[in-house]
């Protein structure tokens, strides 16, 4: 990490970027955080506009297109009635893809991950895409309303067992969750409030697939749990458990470390006024968000090139940058012998991220991951059996200097050694090169993605 975290000042931190520095090289760092890369011609859009200019767009809810709103139609109603919950990756997939809202679903896979569920266990594709949908309609709103509906999720209940949570024996797993890992973090509450709120939520069941409320299970008594008593059902329980201090620093720290950098962690007078933020805006995520990606922090050394990309942002990203398209259902696979399958979570806890991503297997699967997306017979490149020489081309890439540092601008967030330039431009242009110029460029891209660098975003 550069820098030390403690000596930075707080009001400094999550001010306005001062723009005095904005280049193309921020502008693909706020595209990969804030979704999952841009190609070259939206970079320089993104330069033109300025950075305020260019969050504001990213912040703004884009609406999908015709051609694509029936793609996505069609993709689910086949796998629903495949029962096929294997394509439910390759679907999302084609979803980040084809994104006119990146900032959407780069929040949608966040809170996957928080609210993790797995098609393993919840093996019925129809919940697992009604979930995922939750997520993208609230995922940027008001985080009760979110938990409110997660709450009631048949996909989360059947997760954590609680489709038939009765009064007489009710069922604890949804309430120890709903604090150790969605709203407070573990040493916040008690294991009575984990048995009190519990009782809060009985008569909460799955019913043919929906979320049912049995008034005759529901434990009508009063409970106490968090500093407060009363006869409380689950939407009391959530307010009480979201009213606590706790819950916007827990939910600030994640935010931050998902945008912002991944180690160390946080010190609680940097996160205090993201957190102090939530508590005042009713726990508005979306605008915390565009506080997070307008600030100062965000676009400084701190943060530039500080996280470790998961398998979905470094495949995905290659394909964005590159406006690229390939099967996605090979890459679906491909990301998941990573250790990232959409849908599928280890467990209950998510994915771990960061230095977790990376050990001496997954850098060789990350570098051949790469290197099968510019080989792959389903990979074409300009949108419509375009070349990278194209790309390059319309980036007025000609020389191999020119080649290497576009490639490096648009691909690589950190600096690289002088050492790794100099071999690339030898592939970029050497005399042992091949004639054909996409195939050099495409062994510069292969290089890169076996370079320590490569693997931050």
């Amino acid at each position: 990490m550069s820098g030390n975290l403690e000596t930075i000042d707080p009001a400094w931190a999550w001010s306005a970027y001062a723009e005095t520095t904005w280049t193309r090289r921020l502008a693909a760092h706020l595209y990969r955080r804030a979704g999952f890369g841009a190609d070259w011609a939206t970079l320089d859009k993104a330069v033109k506009a300025g950075p305020q200019e260019t969050i504001a767009r990213l912040c703004a809810p884009a609406a999908q297109s015709a051609d694509s709103a029936k793609v996505i139609a069609m993709l689910v109603d086949r796998i629903v009635t495949s029962g096929n919950s294997q394509e439910l990756g390759a679907w999302w997939l084609y979803r980040i893809r084809d994104s006119a809202d990146p900032l959407t679903e780069k929040l949608t896979v966040f809170w996957h991950g928080h609210f993790a569920s797995s098609a393993k266990k919840v093996d019925k594709p129809r919940m697992m895409l009604d979930q995922n949908e939750l997520l993208r309609k609230l995922g940027n709103g008001k985080f009760q309303e979110m938990v409110r509906a997660i709450s009631r999720d048949p996909a989360m209940l059947v997760y954590l067992d609680s489709t038939s949570n009765r009064r007489i024996h009710p069922n604890e797993n949804y309430a120890r969750e709903l604090m150790e890992l969605f709203c407070l973090g573990v040493g916040n509450y008690t294991e009575k409030d984990v048995k009190e709120v519990a009782r809060a939520f009985t008569g909460w069941e799955v019913i043919t697939d929906k979320f049912q409320f049995n008034a005759s299970q529901h434990d009508t008594n009063n409970k106490t749990f968090l500093g407060k008593t009363g006869n409380f059902d689950g939407d009391d329980a959530i307010k009480i458990i979201l009213d606590q201090k706790a819950a916007s620093k827990f939910i600030a720290a994640k935010l931050v470390r998902f945008f912002v950098f991944d180690e160390p962690a946080a010190p609680d007078a940097l996160i205090e006024p993201i957190a102090r933020g939530l508590r005042e805006n009713g726990f508005h995520i979306g605008q915390i968000v565009r506080q997070i990606l307008s600030s100062n922090l965000f676009f400084s050394d701190h943060a530039v090139g500080r996280k470790v990309r998961s398998p979905v942002e470094l495949g995905m990203g290659l394909l964005v940058c590159l406006d690229a398209t390939s099967s996605l259902v090979t890459l679906n696979q491909a990301m998941a012998d990573l250790g990232q399958g959409l849908f599928f979570p280890p467990n209950v806890k998510g994915w771990t991220g960061g230095r977790a991503w990376i050990n001496s297997s997954t850098l060789l699967g990350r570098a051949n991951l790469v290197a099968h997306i510019l080989s792959a017979s389903e990979t074409s490149f300009d949108r419509g059996g375009g070349s990278l020489e194209a790309l390059a081309d319309r980036a007025g890439a000609k020389s191999p200097e020119e080649t290497v540092d576009w490639l490096l601008e648009l691909l690589v967030a950190a600096p690289i050694p002088r050492e790794s330039r100099e071999a690339l431009l030898s592939l970029a242009g050497g005399k042992d090169t091949p004639d054909d110029r996409s195939a050099r460029i495409a062994n510069v891209i292969r290089a890169m993605g076996a370079l320590p660098e490569f693997q931050l975003g």
